[in-house]
């Protein structure tokens, strides 16, 4: 009877072990899925501002088409990439074209001073900080996950569910050189 009994909890025990951990993995899998969602939603909004942006600097600087075209192609790119690695590519490509528009406005102090062109500033640079919040979000996610994946207990249960590491956002390379700074 006591031998029965230890035998029930054993695997009682072993049962809720099995439930704890795949329903961790379900949680924070479902953590990772909404953290990447956030950040699509940020570069969409951030997306759907630049016809905004090119319209109020077309009027101040008709002939710069070089810059209007390359932040257009930078969203086109954007709205059409399909996977995680091609919208973080195309999210910076149109960084960095953005960057340009905004030193060009550097040229034209009438469009520096135009408040539509103030105004799409701000939300830009407010959206740019919620696309680094969710960026940041989304790798502690993935450490949550890949923490657990690889801590025993932890490990077994990973490995029974086939649960594998996941890889984090990562800076590109031409992102992580340090500004060159000149004082003259």
């Amino acid at each position: 009877m006591v031998v029965g009994l230890i035998i029930g909890i054993v695997l009682a025990v072993i049962v809720l072990a099995f439930v704890v951990y795949y329903n961790k993995f379900v949680i924070l899998g479902n953590r990772i899925d909404n953290s990447l969602s956030q950040i699509d939603v940020q570069l969409r909004k951030r997306a759907d501002l630049v016809p905004n942006l090119i319209s109020t600097v077309k009027g101040y600087a008709k002939h710069e088409t070089g810059i209007m075209k390359s932040v257009t192609e930078a969203r086109k790119a954007l709205l059409g990439a399909t996977d995680l690695q091609g919208r973080m590519k195309a999210g910076n490509q149109l960084q960095t074209a953005l960057k340009s528009i905004f030193a060009l406005a550097e040229n034209y102090p009438n469009l520096k001073a135009n408040e539509n062109f103030l105004h799409l500033q701000q939300e830009l640079s407010a959206i740019e900080d919620k696309i680094a919040y969710s960026r940041q979000f989304y790798n502690d996610s993935i450490l949550d996950y890949n923490t657990s994946v690889e801590r025993f207990p932890g490990v077994v249960f990973a490995g029974i569910y086939g649960k594998k590491k996941k890889t984090y956002l990562e800076i590109p390379k031409e992102s992580r050189a340090v500004p060159k700074v000149e004082f003259e």
